[in-house]
């Protein structure tokens, strides 16, 4: 059986002229589909706000967004990228649909 890869997302609201929004959320959500369109069911992308209970621990160091793949720290601040996600995956022997 193949492993389960799993993709972590941590952010939180962002807060704007009309009160708060959950664009991190709304991206992850959009990640989700484009990563389960390429690799099917090998992969879980899971959306924790930063002050979620159950939120994976976070770097030192490290800004929102915070992106961890298999547990490993992919990037930090900045913008939520696909395309470097698949990459990662990919060097960790995901296979492909």
């Amino acid at each position: 059986m193949e492993k389960m890869h799993r993709v972590q997302i941590i952010a939180s609201q962002v807060v704007c002229s009309e009160g708060f929004k959950d664009t991190w959320r709304e991206v992850t959500e959009w990640a989700k589909g484009q990563l389960r369109s390429r690799f099917g069911d090998r992969v879980c992308t899971e959306y924790y706000d930063l002050f979620d209970p159950d939120c994976p621990a976070i770097p030192p160091n490290s800004q929102l967004p915070i992106v961890l793949v298999d547990g490993e720290l992919l990037s930090s601040g900045g913008k939520i990228s696909v395309p470097a996600i698949r990459k990662k995956l990919e060097e960790n022997k995901i296979g492909m649909t």
